[in-house]
């Protein structure tokens, strides 16, 4: 780990002129920054704390839902708003990382963390994304947790989060601060597919602070689940995860759908081609299968990872009759 400056923000005007800085990242609960420092991945001079900005608060606002950017991970799935009018969310939480993980890490720190591609942490091989324009060994190498949707030959990583999966579902925006002021950025919008900049990973400017989370009024709270396929039955990062959430009809039709897939993209993937075809549509096995082919249409698979096409379609059907049921948020 290289030697740094280590110093505190007392408010959010000083944060933002403190990572204006090069070289500068914010660290609130440090648990993926910390890893990539010891691995040589990151390599900061100055980490700014944001600790004491006073950004905790989980409070409502117009119809919808506040969450402050340093709002720890447990508290968010635990709260009983977000329980009650947002299980999704509380249920892709709890599906991420371990216990003692949740209590340290934050709404933005969620937002920020960065992919766990064996290539990006292995300062030995070629990463795009680590090195621009040194290659990607994960094209030739080991590709089985690798992306099946909007990768590039520049980058074939997939992002690790299981709440933003549940964000961009839910219609969520970003809120952030700069020094050209606050700007709203939408949740599935955040992340960015790698292009010829897999370097560059989000819409978030290098002077930016997230201050919160905005959720808006959802109907979905009665018919959403949160489905995740992986290695492990804890602790381990999705092989390919589903956010399915429908607003139902009294006749049992689907008024309208909202899905979106981790583990298969460089960003939380919104299938928004699969929600058209939830639409109006009838809750049946016919409609999800239908969905989710149209969820994986044009996907592109590696040696190693061809087997998550017909897993994708076969966990977003699953997600979809589970939600149509409303089991899934119990």
């Amino acid at each position: 780990m290289n030697p740094f400056t280590y110093i505190r923000a007392d408010n959010q005007d000083a944060a933002v002129k403190s990572v204006a800085q090069k070289q500068t990242k914010f660290i609130a609960g440090g648990t993926n920054l910390l890893d990539l420092m010891k691995e040589g991945v990151e390599q900061p001079n100055q980490l700014v704390d944001i600790t004491r900005l006073e950004l905790e608060k989980i409070e409502g606002i117009n119809n919808g839902l506040s969450i402050g950017a340093l709002v720890k991970n447990s508290d968010m799935a635990n709260h009983p708003t977000i329980r009650k009018r947002y299980p999704l969310l509380s249920e892709a939480v709890l599906a991420g990382a371990s216990p003692q993980l949740r209590n340290m890490a934050t709404t933005g720190g969620n937002l920020m963390q960065r992919t766990r591609c064996y290539y990006f942490y292995n300062t030995a091989m070629p990463c795009n994304k680590r090195q621009p324009n040194s290659g990607c060994a994960a094209l030739e190498g080991f590709n089985r947790i690798h992306a099946i949707l909007g990768a590039s030959e520049q980058c074939i990583a997939t992002h690790p989060s299981d709440m933003c999966v549940a964000l961009a579902a839910l219609d969520a925006l970003v809120k952030v601060k700069g020094s050209k002021g606050e700007r709203l950025i939408e949740a599935a919008d955040f992340h960015r597919l790698p292009g010829n900049t897999p370097q560059i990973e989000t819409e978030l400017q290098p002077d930016e602070l997230i201050t919160a989370v905005l959720l808006p009024e959802s109907p979905f709270a009665e018919n959403s689940h949160y489905l995740k396929v992986r290695d492990r039955q804890s602790y381990a990062f999705a092989l390919i995860s589903v956010a399915a959430a429908l607003e139902m009809n009294n006749n049992g039709t689907i008024r309208q759908g909202r899905l979106a897939l981790g583990g298969v993209a460089h960003k939380p993937w919104r299938a928004t081609e699969a929600e058209k075809i939830l639409d109006n549509a009838k809750a049946d096995e016919k409609t999800f299968q239908a969905a989710a082919e149209a969820a994986v249409k044009g996907a592109k698979t590696y040696e190693h990872n061809a087997f998550k096409v017909e897993m994708t379609k076969k966990a977003i059907a699953q997600a979809l009759s589970a939600a149509a049921r409303g089991t899934g948020n119990g």
